[in-house]
């Protein structure tokens, strides 16, 4: 779709966070005291201009099925992002299920995020391999659970894998995000544009 007329007073915003209708409803790695707080009008006043937020995990899950490894990928999809935390973004036959946060499944007791994120990694001094075992056990819980057909990791970490990926099953069909850590701020781009605009037209291979 053509849009003529725009002037750029429009801000896409993935956040860390459930966001439903522009509100936050959760704070894993946030201050807490954002929990019920409206994103969309706090930093619309901030900026002046007009603000569409969405969780930053399906922003950058956005951008990979639209320009990445998801290109006409149909099934379960799913992009795990390796931060701070685990992000998650859930698609099926290219439709997004908002706000999925697989990061805040348990795991061997724990939170998945505070077993096998980055900061869980530099925390408990995890060597590659030991990392490797760890986010392996986690795909295997999330492919026990949704048989996924595709698995792609985007973050910080995914810039890594070839460090870590020899401990994955080979059975999981995992791969590294095409979009890098550029996926989150192009997709919440996307998404602000489509909210206002409507979608724009892409073609679709495979």
């Amino acid at each position: 779709m053509k849009q003529t007329g725009y002037t750029g007073d429009l801000i896409g915003l993935g956040f860390p966070s459930i966001v439903r209708n522009g509100v936050a409803y959760s704070a894993a790695n946030v201050d807490p005291a954002w929990i019920g707080t409206n994103i969309e009008a706090l930093l619309a006043a901030a900026t002046g201009k007009e603000v569409v937020a969405m969780n930053d995990a399906d922003a950058a899950g956005l951008a990979e099925m639209r320009y990445g490894k998801g290109i006409g990928k149909k099934g379960t999809v799913m992009l795990i992002t390796i931060g701070s935390g685990l992000g998650s973004a859930l698609f099926t036959d290219g439709h997004l299920v908002r706000n999925s946060e697989f990061g805040h499944l348990y795991l061997q007791g724990w939170l998945a995020e505070h077993y096998v994120s980055n900061t869980a990694r530099k925390k408990y001094e995890m060597s590659w391999a030991g990392f490797g075992k760890r986010f392996n056990e986690y795909l295997l819980h999330l492919d026990r659970l949704f048989s996924p057909d595709l698995i792609i990791l985007g973050g910080g970490i995914s810039n890594e894998f070839k460090l870590f990926s020899e401990q994955l099953d080979p059975k999981l069909n995992v791969t590294t995000a095409a979009l890098f850590n550029h996926a989150g701020i192009i997709g919440a781009a996307l998404y602000a544009y489509e909210a206002k605009f409507g979608e724009i037209e892409t073609s679709t291979a495979e």
